[in-house]
Formats: C-alpha cells, sequence, structure tokens
C-alpha cells in the first residue's frame, strides 16, 4: 500500500452515477491527489437494505454502475480496496433463493446460519441474552421459506442481511469466490466488513473471540497469497484493535477521531497522546467513513468497565457526545440511537465537519492531526468536500446514517472543489504525499497540555505540526528546496 492519502468513496454519490464518470473525477480535477481509493460497495445491487452491504452477488458489478472492467482501468489511476462482507448476504442472492425453495435439500442448506447451527442443544435466557449486537433486539429472523420450513436465522444486522457459516465448505468457497474475483480485476485491497461477527458459538458473546481472531488470521493469509492487503473493520475496545494489528495488514484507528474531538474540545492533549504511545502503526487513520463517529472505540470496554478503564473519562466521554449534538444545531441527534432506524449503539450519525461546528480553520487542524499521525489516511467523499448533514436524505430514509451519505451531482462537487477550506484541504493532502518526512521517524511532544507538536523527520528533511487546542489553531512547519516553509491552518 502506498503511504499516500486515499480517498472513501461511493461510486454514485460523488458527481456522477458510473466508475467511468468518477475516473474522469479522479483524472481530472483531482489527479494526482489520491494514491489509493476504497470503493465502497459496488456489487449488485448497491440498492439494497444496507445500501451495498446486503450483496445479492458479491461477483458482479452493479449494471448500473460499470463493469469489472472499468474497476480494472481504475486501478490503474489508484490502488483499488474493495469490500469483502465476510458475515451475510442478501435475502435475494441466488444461493439463499435456492435454500428457500428446497430447504435441506438445497446445495446451500449449511451455507446460512441457523440459530440451531450454533445452540444445538438450545439456548437459555443468559445464553441469549450474552450475545453482543450492535443494535437492539434479538440477532435472529423468524423465517418461512418457501417450501413451508420455518427456520430461525441468524441476522445480526437486518432481517434481510442473513449471516453466512463460514467454516461449512458452502461458506468457505462462498469467501473464496470473493478473494479470485477481486484478485483478477485490478483489485489490490481488501477491507474485511462486520468480520467481528463472523464467528458464532454457543457459550460466548458472538464476537471478537479467540476463534474470530483465528478465522481474520487465516483470511488475510489467503489474501496474501492472491496479492491482496487485508484490513480489518472492528468497532470495539481499544486494546482489541491493538490485539488484531498483530495479526493482519491494517486495521482501522477508529479511537483516533472522538480523539481528535476531545482534545480540540476540552483543549487537552493527554489522551490523544497516551493513545499514540500505545496505538498500532499498521493503521489506516480516518475522520470519517460511511458510517458514524465511534464511541465505543474510546470508552470502556463493557464487558469489565472497573479494570478496563476507556482512553477518556467516562464524564468527559458523555459530553463529548453532547457537544458533538450541540456543534451540529442538534442534527446528529436525529440520526443517532433510538432517533433513527438501523441504528448502531456504538457511534453519532453526524458529518465531522458539522461535528466541530463547521469551523474551518479547526476542522483543517483536524485533518492535519490525522495526516501526521502514523499510518495510510483516508478521507471520506463528503469530508474531502467539507460537507454537511444530508438532512433531506435523512427524512426521506429514516436511516441514521444517510445523514453522513450525500448523492453529488457533477456540479455540485465541481462547485465544492472550488472552496477556500476543500482547496486547502487538498493542499494539505499534496504536502502529505510528497514531503520525503512522512516516510522517516515520528516522535511527538507537548510543553503544555493545550499545546501539541508532533514531527516527520528523514535526514535533512522534516515537517512539523505544532497546534494550540485552546485557540483551535496550527501551524505546519516542513523543509524545502528554498528553505523552512509555513502552511497555516487558516
Amino acid at each position: 500500500m502506498k503511504n499516500k492519502v486515499q480517498l472513501i468513496t461511493y461510486v454514485d454519490r460523488f458527481g456522477g452515477t458510473t466508475l467511468p464518470q468518477l475516473q474522469e473525477l479522479l483524472d481530472g480535477p483531482l489527479a494526482g491527489v489520491f494514491g489509493g481509493i476504497h470503493l465502497l460497495p459496488f456489487f449488485y445491487k448497491i440498492d439494497g437494505a444496507d445500501a451495498g452491504f446486503d450483496p445479492i452477488d458479491h461477483t458482479r458489478v452493479d449494471d448500473r454502475l460499470g463493469d469489472w472492467d472499468d474497476i480494472k482501468r481504475l486501478s490503474g489511476t489508484a490502488d483499488v480496496m474493495a469490500d469483502v462482507i465476510v458475515n451475510h448476504m442478501s435475502c435475494e442472492s441466488p444461493q439463499f433463493l435456492d435454500y428457500s425453495q428446497k430447504g435441506s435439500a438445497s446445495e446451500y442448506d449449511g451455507l446460512f446460519l441457523t440459530m440451531q447451527s450454533v445452540f444445538p442443544d438450545g439456548a437459555t435466557e443468559q445464553d441469549l441474552l450474552a450475545v453482543y449486537r450492535p443494535r437492539p433486539g434479538m440477532p435472529f429472523s423468524m423465517t418461512t421459506l418457501a417450501n413451508g420450513e420455518r427456520r430461525l436465522l441468524w441476522t445480526t444486522f437486518t432481517p434481510q442481511q442473513i449471516d453466512i457459516d463460514v467454516h461449512t465448505p458452502a461458506g468457505q468457497a462462498y469467501l473464496e469466490s470473493i478473494l479470485q474475483k477481486l484478485s483478477q480485476s485490478g483489485v489490490t485491497m481488501v477491507r474485511l466488513d462486520a468480520v467481528g461477527y463472523a464467528i458464532k458459538k454457543a457459550g460466548t458473546n458472538c464476537f471478537m473471540m479467540p476463534e474470530t481472531f483465528e478465522f481474520i488470521k487465516a483470511f488475510a493469509k489467503r489474501g496474501r497469497e492472491l496479492g491482496l492487503e487485508v484490513l480489518v473493520e472492528i468497532h470495539s475496545y481499544y486494546k482489541r484493535q491493538m490485539e488484531i494489528a498483530r495479526q493482519v495488514d491494517w486495521v482501522y484507528d477508529f479511537a483516533l477521531p472522538p480523539l481528535v474531538l476531545h482534545a480540540m474540545e476540552f483543549g487537552r492533549s493527554a489522551p490523544l497522546r497516551s493513545w499514540l504511545d500505545q496505538r498500532p502503526n499498521n493503521a489506516i487513520t480516518v475522520l470519517d467513513t460511511h458510517d458514524g463517529i465511534g464511541i465505543i472505540d474510546i470508552g470502556a470496554d463493557a464487558a469489565d468497565r472497573a479494570h478496563n478503564p476507556g482512553l477518556v473519562p467516562p464524564a468527559e466521554l458523555d459530553e463529548l457526545v453532547e457537544r458533538m449534538h450541540r456543534n451540529s444545531k442538534n442534527q446528529s441527534r436525529q440520526a443517532t440511537g433510538a432517533a433513527a432506524s438501523n441504528l448502531d449503539l456504538y457511534q453519532v450519525n453526524c458529518i465531522f465537519f458539522d461535528a466541530m461546528e463547521r469551523n474551518e480553520a479547526a476542522y483543517l487542524v483536524a485533518r492535519a492531526i490525522q495526516f501526521f499521525v502514523p499510518g495510510v489516511p483516508q478521507v471520506y467523499y463528503v469530508g474531502l468536500l467539507a460537507g454537511h448533514n444530508d438532512m433531506d436524505l435523512l427524512a426521506r430514509t429514516q436511516v441514521g446514517r444517510d445523514i453522513n451519505r450525500h448523492y453529488y451531482d457533477r456540479e455540485e462537487v465541481l462547485s465544492a472543489l472550488q472552496a477556500p477550506v476543500v482547496s486547502k484541504l487538498i493542499d494539505l493532502i499534496r504536502l502529505r504525499n510528497q514531503h520525503a518526512a512522512f516516510n522517516g521517524v515520528f516522535s511527538h511532544a507537548s510543553s503544555a497540555d493545550h499545546l501539541l507538536t508532533l514531527l516527520w523527520t528523514a535526514g535533512v528533511d522534516y515537517a512539523r505540526l505544532e497546534v494550540n487546542l485552546h485557540a483551535k489553531t496550527g501551524v505546519m512547519v516542513y523543509s524545502s528546496v528554498v528553505g523552512e516553509q509555513k502552511f497555516v491552518m487558516m
């Protein structure tokens, strides 16, 4: 993976509706800005129950976007990352339809996980209450198959997303077919979506168990054999991320977004600096993604709060959430928790720029911190354009995360690119991509808790970020062939 900033985007929400139109943007006004691009699900079909994360056919590009040749052409512009949704597939998939028609006689009978598969001897109330789920209710859907048989299917996320049994031959063949197709089509990086829920075992919470780690390790090994680097997507207690990082190519630094917000809101760098001293460096750094802003990632371990505290005190974490709501003029409150369907219990649904009260200088400081923290940075398409919460889309869909998933047409993108804060952000991205210091050694310091200095050095090359958290201001000082230069965050 190149040590350059990457873009995260949907194909049909960023300046057009097709892969060729996306490529026109990347080869035109955004030429040379990104070293890689994470294409959010482009599989058939993209408009199911969960914005493409419930694929009907995970080995087929949705015809409305283009085809695999378009993916291969795009890989000539930037490294391409694609999702592998390992936990589930759509109830409209050919495999599930065959299973529904034939039941136990279907060749896919072992592919779909039932309650009985995990609890063959039945489950007690305690067994069921122990199962971790990111949304309210039990992770099962009572389903009558087309042939009349009744099943309690395991559905971690929605009734339309049927969990698969990754240990069966059918489950293994299904996942192998996806890896093979991606590897053959120019994709060089894959993100394992929802992998923390992929293994279920009676008597456990069915989330991030030792068996899950073993599955991730084996899956990553197979990906590398096919030339694919593997990124694992897990929202969980921060120490679990550190464990996962030792077994895979890349993990997300999901603790970084709320810690940056915390530092800017409370004027204190100590929690962020503490994280910098222990975090894994094989990390993809983000401030925003297609989901919300994670809270669980810096909080105490829900299973043992007394012995496993979070990165910030509970009262400050609660206050941080309230400040995000206030900064967004309570828009995020309308999209978070019980206020919207398809809810996730571990995140605040809000655009990062709005969570910062649309303070342009502070936003650029936050991005600079992200770019200085070791790892490979990714910028979400809405964040690139300093977008705002899409309250109209939220009102239409009543899906909380849609507040952060605006559909931009080409004119909107071109207009947003002219905004001073966006232009400055792109300049900052180019600096991060091109300066030799970012291939060197990282260090950080603080002469006072409200002051933060991040430094990269490589021989005579250096790049230093100096931040005043009280003022929410920052300046980047860096070496160049004409002497020391400064980049002031507005």
